[in-house]
């Protein structure tokens, strides 16, 4: 597989492409409003705890305090009465308790109105390893297959470890990027990781909470640490001062690969030339087509994503089984692509076309798990329940692209759809019998529509364009009937800002009828 990193940079947002064979596979973003927050640390204090929830909000400097669950807690007990629980479950109230500073590191940044997931099992990461200083654990990645060269890793990391002083009480995560590399590399990565811990702990010790102690690299490194492997053949940076601290950093931690960072200087935009701009403005709509003539329709929900699968104007050559099976085949190899593309994550649900044959839906299942191997995020599959859906689950750390991008629909409110016009004629006419009938009401001498109407007055009616050209066209008989039923002349008024679905109704005295 052939990958390159492409590094679009501009005073306002850095965006980096990860290119896999010549396409487009993930989108990272970070604009001058909004910094990713994962991968920080800070040392916050707890300002509620939720036992029902089994759970604390830590205050750590932001806008919304970051929830804390019991399971994500790490740390001697401090308490010794608590209510009973569940055999070996942690309780909140014996692990914190309010007011208390602790170290936390942001596990998931704030998605919609959450604040950010908190863990107090930290982990500082560098090319080939991740440090968990408050454990002495070693683990190797599961992306590494070879028996022999585990045990390798696994020796010479602990050697690593007991050769460095302050690492022989931390744990390791040896990475996939470790694969069939040297003692000596890892020893100078344990070296590196221990001098930034004893930094972050220095600072948490002489800074009173809430307070930021450590932020991980910046977009542009960071996932130049995270993606760099023996397929990425390119780093491309089309702004001059961002390529050369990318070369000065490549060229310290990474030296291998200083000779693949280039600077673009083309008059054609980086993301333009390989296509990127395009393929992000088609990963913001539902629906994809696919090679076939079928298409899939991705709806993204607060709790969920669904995925429905379609022939569409497929309709195959030889029966209908075979068709539907061509089309659910080639749905599972881009439904993977999509996700990570769009960076949907939690729960998902693919409704795939109905199948008969059971070796069918065996092959499709076999190809989407085959397509969810290149994700770098946790994935979990769940077999063909008996209503045809395929459950995924997928580990989610940050906002959607979609998220990032757009805005809930000030017209529709985020429905997705919006009332016809006929529709809105109606609630107008609604609108002006109860104002008719409240003012009936109201009157103290009780006179009736008719003497009202001989007072003077009349409404104006504003709403857009195309709800104003049907109550003068198609509903011109019934606007009639309304105006004979209040007693009053109705005008009408078109407001090009106004949504589909907004008018107002405005009573302008000392007009006389119209008839």
């Amino acid at each position: 597989m052939v990958e390159e990193l492409l590094i679009n940079v501009s005073g306002f947002e850095t965006r980096v492409a990860l290119m896999q064979n010549h396409g487009l596979a993930e989108v990272h973003l970070q604009r001058s409003g909004f910094y990713s927050l994962t991968g920080n640390i800070y040392q916050g204090r707890v300002e509620r705890i939720l036992p029902g929830m089994q759970a604390a909000f830590v205050n750590i400097g932001m806008g919304r305090p970051g929830f804390l669950h019991a399971s994500d807690i790490d740390m001697p007990r401090i308490s010794v009465a608590a209510p009973e629980v569940e055999p070996g479950q942690k309780d909140i109230r014996e692990l914190v308790h309010e007011g208390q500073s602790l170290l936390v590191q942001v596990a998931k940044d704030p998605i919609a109105n959450k604040g950010a997931r908190l863990t107090t099992h930290l982990a500082l990461a560098s090319r080939y390893l991740v440090l968990m200083p408050m454990n002495d654990h070693i683990g190797i990645s599961t992306r590494i297959e070879d028996e022999a060269e585990r045990e390798r890793l696994r020796l010479a990391a602990e050697s690593a470890r007991a050769s460095t002083a302050g690492a022989d009480a931390s744990g390791l995560i040896i990475r996939t990027a470790a694969e069939g590399v040297a003692g000596p590399l890892l020893e100078a990565d344990v070296r590196m990781l221990i001098r930034v811990w004893q930094r972050v702990d220095e600072r948490a010790r002489s800074r009173d909470a809430p307070c930021m102690v450590y932020q991980d690299l910046p977009l542009h490194t960071r996932v130049i640490r995270d993606f760099a492997g023996p397929d990425l053949t390119a780093i491309k940076i089309d702004e001059l001062r961002t390529y050369e601290r990318v070369r000065d950093f490549v060229q310290e931690f990474l030296p291998e690969y200083v000779d693949r960072v280039q600077h673009y200087a083309d008059p054609v935009p980086l993301f333009e030339r390989y296509g990127c701009e395009d393929e992000i403005e088609r990963a913001l709509h539902s629906r994809i087509v696919l090679r076939c003539g079928g298409h899939l329709v991705i709806e993204q929900t607060e709790a969920m994503t669904t995925i429905d699968v379609n022939t569409g104007a497929y309709v195959g050559a030889r029966n209908l089984e075979d068709t539907v099976y061509r089309a659910n085949l080639e749905a599972a190899a881009i439904i993977p692509r999509q996700l990570r593309l769009r960076n949907l994550g939690g729960i998902v649900v693919v409704d795939f076309i109905d199948m008969e044959d059971e070796e069918h839906r065996r092959q499709v299942l076999r190809a989407l798990e085959k397509a969810c191997e290149g994700d770098p995020a946790r994935i979990r599959i769940s077999g063909v329940s008996e209503l045809g859906l395929v459950q995924i689950s997928r580990k989610r750390t940050r906002e959607s692209l979609r998220q990032q991008l757009c805005e809930r629909c000030a017209t529709c409110d985020g429905r997705g759809v919006v009332k016809t016009a006929e529709s809105v004629c109606i609630e107008i006419y609604r609108a002006l019998l109860r104002a008719v009938d409240v003012a009936r009401r109201s009157n103290a001498s009780g006179e009736s529509a008719q003497a009202l109407a001989t007072a003077g007055g009349e409404y104006l009616v504003q709403a857009s364009q195309g709800v104003v050209d049907r109550l003068l066209d198609e509903e011109r008989d019934n606007v009639g009937c309304i105006v004979e039923q209040i007693g009053r002349a109705i005008r009408f008024q078109v407001e090009p800002s106004y949504g589909p679905e907004q008018f107002d109704l405005v009573l302008i005295q000392g007009i006389s009828r119209r008839t």
